[in-house]
């Protein structure tokens, strides 16, 4: 168990090592930023809309349905009282003079009044008569400048001030009437309590009651809106002002008024209209979208007679709830499943989100503030966050594995690899390839004449150099045999110009093996050349080994054979020597001829070509020449040929060590290399 958190912690460190300290400090700003979004998103204001949205959707889908409420009346001036008395504002105080004289006959439980009386008015001495006189509480709208100053000028204050002095007594009262819409201006929560100001009006008119309830009085959560359960009848009875200010009509609505709260306001289709949840649903109370203010005081004034109070999410259940969001984004990121997994483990989390807000509210919690939106878009980010370090640090891996596998295999290899851990199974497949085999001349000898440590110097600048070649050229670098490279082309994938890019391969590396003679330092004795062996045929290829070691290589006999032509170019004369298959796949254009061999330890002859250099069209013509005259049998055209070559002896020995070995075997024969 200790070995295991030791390696976890070591593969932490890396990790984060990995990373970098930029990319690091980016994704723990990120994840900073996940917990603030998930704890903030009510007061961002790119989220609070989306938030107020949720909120809507989870108070009209729950809100419950209810019958006329038979505790609470509505008392409003209509658009047909305006016309009826010919004034809109303000108000005729004539019609709420009667209504309130008749209100308290028929017994009211106490009246709120949800107009303001700023503005002096000539029937004012009626209606202050008829406050005085009324046998029923009444609480009368009032605001300061200071508390509503977009609302309440400072001289309607003080009109309000002085009707409240001419007015107030035993059953005259102040109240306050002000709402706390939200920035949408829809009205989703109870207003908070401002200095200077009165109880709210639906906590006044219940305050010296057996309703009262003191939570309510510094309340400002949630409202709790209530839809009517059906269309004809709306959650509150609603009577027309000028009704109740008839005496002859208003003894029909004792059943109404009697033992009720009544609330006056007015009810005009232009004026006074305040949204609500109900208003992003669509869902029609009082037969319109929005809703009218006294209706808003009535909302409150019968949640708080319903004691429904509802139950407050404790901080720390939010941060709780902001730190779990954070941590499942984090975990889903960092966790490797498969696909389909990952797939539905994000479905069910974003569904647990979605639903857990209408949960609450369901349960009776105040879901306003909720981060309903906050807490999946906290766990987006995080998951972002660390499932960019992720790729980061795999991305960093990727490269150290595909770097540290290039040392061995080709890229095309390690690619492979990585992409496909399966391919490092053990096993083999036959496959037509390009096989090459080098060799550098001397270098045994070499060895007994340097230093070690120069020796292994020299080994790994030579090593280095072949294998670049071999790389650059699309090779799979096989392995070294000492001072030897092998390699093959055709696996684990084939191009169809894998021909051209192993002759070319071959050439470059003789060519590296010049350079690396050329760079040695001085008292190192002559090095010799670098041989190089081509074929093309099928082997076996793939990973062999055990679950210790594994190396991916070629086995057959056209490895074989690419090592047995490699030898070829000692007794041949020749530098990059290839069998007639490579020949024919890129064009013999690049070679030259030099007869049918047999190699060491094998019984079939091997036709043979060198390849050569641009501008050596004399020694390949002469070459042809020579293979085709004994081909033929034509002992005379070889004798001239062999004239012509001698004064080339010098200069392409192998051209000369072919009229040799031509002028030794009889037409149809090959030359044995023993």
């Amino acid at each position: 168990m200790a070995a295991r958190s030791g390696d976890a912690a070591q593969g932490l460190a890396r990790g984060l090592r990995q990373l970098g300290p930029l990319r690091l400090a980016i994704a723990a700003l990120l994840l900073a930023a996940a917990l603030f979004v998930a704890l903030n998103s009510w007061k961002l204001p790119q989220l609070t809309n989306a938030e107020a949205a949720l909120y809507d959707v989870r108070v009209a889908a729950l809100a419950k349905p209810v019958d006329s409420d038979k505790r609470i009346t509505l008392v409003v001036y209509t658009p047909d009282t305006n016309r009826k008395t010919g004034k809109i504002s303000p108000v005729d105080r004539t019609v709420m003079a009667q209504a309130l004289v008749n209100i308290g006959k028929l017994g009211a439980k106490a009246v709120g009044v949800d107009v303001l009386l700023d503005s002096a008015q000539p029937d004012d001495p009626l209606l202050h008569a008829a406050l005085k006189d009324i046998p029923v509480p009444v609480y009368l709208a009032f605001a300061t400048s200071k508390a509503s100053p977009e609302f309440i000028s400072w001289e309607q204050e003080q009109d309000l001030r002085r009707t409240m002095q001419a007015v107030r007594g035993p059953t005259v009262q102040p109240a306050s009437i002000l709402l706390d819409n939200d920035a949408d201006n829809v009205s989703r929560r109870w207003p908070t309590h401002k200095a200077g100001m009165p109880s709210l009006l639906s906590v006044a008119m219940t305050e010296h009651t057996a309703d009262a309830d003191p939570r309510f009085g510094n309340f400002a959560g949630a409202i709790r809106f209530r839809r009517p359960a059906s269309s004809d009848r709306p959650v509150f009875d609603e009577i027309p002002i000028d009704f109740l200010a008839d005496p002859d009509t208003a003894a029909l609505t004792e059943a109404q008024i009697r033992g009720r709260y009544v609330l006056i306001g007015a009810h005009f289709s232009d004026f006074d209209k305040i949204d609500t949840p109900f208003t992003r649903t669509n869902t029609l109370i009082m037969g319109e979208k929005q809703t009218i203010g006294v209706a808003i005081h009535a909302t409150m004034l019968a949640q708080l007679l319903d004691k429904a109070l509802p139950a407050a999410l404790p901080q720390w259940a939010r941060v709780l709830g902001a730190l779990i969001a954070v941590v499942l984004g984090a975990a889903t990121a960092a966790v490797r499943v498969r696909t389909w997994q990952l797939a539905l483990a994000v479905i069910a989390q974003l569904a647990g989100f979605l639903a857990f807000p209408f949960l609450l509210q369901r349960a009776g919690f105040d879901t306003l503030n909720l981060p309903a939106v906050g807490w999946p878009l906290g766990w987006a980010i995080a998951y972002t966050a660390v499932g960019a370090a992720l790729r980061a640090i795999n991305a960093a891996q990727r490269e150290f594995a595909q770097g540290a596998l290039g040392k061995y295999l080709p890229r095309s290899v390690a690619a492979e690899i990585l992409r496909n851990p399966d391919r490092l199974s053990l096993h083999g497949e036959k496959r037509a390839i390009y096989c090459l085999f080098s060799d550098l001349e001397g270098f045994t000898k070499l060895t007994h004449a340097v230093e070690p440590e120069m020796i292994a110097r020299l080994l790994n600048d030579y090593l280095d150099r072949l294998s670049a070649v071999v790389l650059a050229h699309g090779g799979t670098l096989d392995k070294f045999v000492g001072d030897a490279v092998v390699a093959f082309w055709g696996a684990p994938i084939a191009y169809e110009d894998d021909a051209a890019r192993a002759v070319k391969a071959a050439r470059a590396m003789y060519e590296a093996g010049e350079a690396f003679r050329r760079s040695v330092p001085a008292g190192v004795p002559p090095i010799g050349r670098t041989r190089v062996g081509l074929h093309y045929g099928e082997a076996i290829v793939g990973n062999f080994g055990g679950e210790g070691r594994i190396q991916y290589t070629a086995l057959g006999d056209a490895m074989n054979t690419a090592a047995r032509l490699e030898s070829a170019n000692k007794p041949l004369g020749t530098t990059v020597l290839a069998s007639r298959e490579v020949a024919e796949q890129v064009g013999f254009a690049s070679f030259r001829p030099m007869g049918s061999v047999t190699l060491r330890g094998r019984a079939t002859p091997v036709e043979v070509f060198e390849l050569v250099g641009d501008g050596d069209d004399e020694g390949g013509r002469l070459a042809a020449a020579l293979v085709a005259a004994h081909a033929a049998g034509d002992a005379a055209a070889l004798q001239v040929l062999a004239g012509q070559v001698a004064p080339l002896a010098k200069q392409d020995p192998a051209l000369a060590t072919l009229v040799r070995r031509l002028e030794e075997t009889a037409p149809g024969e090959s030359y044995g290399l023993g």
